[in-house]
């Protein structure tokens, strides 16, 4: 998720952007642009690949999904506060919170000047093992 939001110009509310934004809102996990395709064709809705991928483009460019990008693509996830955070997130079930740490936002700022930059953006997201598959690995592994 990028820091800072620029206001921009207001975009048309179509049927199909509020429906990927009502179908990212009843997620709790971050989700692929063809997850949440095939969840809303599946509720009978028809709508293309292509509009979902921009609608979740547009949604993200406003602040209102966050972004996560690793090795197997592009995520997405309702971003449930206007505030600048980082997130927490399972490798395994996909679970994430939101977390603000006002350490890491000193610890940014304090590199970024000692290096000469300004004006910076940084997103940060830490994966791991949430409490519930942690306590399920030790499940099978006893």
């Amino acid at each position: 998720m990028t820091e800072s939001k620029e206001a921009t110009p207001a975009r048309r509310n179509t049927w199909q952007r509020e429906a990927v934004r009502q179908a990212l809102r009843g997620r709790d996990d971050f989700v692929t642009a063809q997850e949440l395709h095939r969840e809303i064709e599946d509720s009978g809705q028809r709508i293309g690949l292509a509009t979902v991928y921009r609608a979740l483009a547009s949604l993200a460019d406003d602040g209102e999904a966050d972004t996560l990008r690793n090795s197997e693509g592009e995520h997405y996830r309702f971003c449930h506060t206007d505030d600048h955070h980082h997130h927490l997130v399972c490798r395994n079930c996909g679970a994430t919170e939101e977390i603000t740490e006002p350490m890491v936002e000193e610890w940014t700022q304090r590199v970024a000047a000692e290096f000469g930059y300004t004006d910076i953006s940084h997103t940060i997201d830490i994966f791991g093992l949430c409490k519930v598959c942690t306590a399920e690995a030790k499940e099978s592994h006893d």
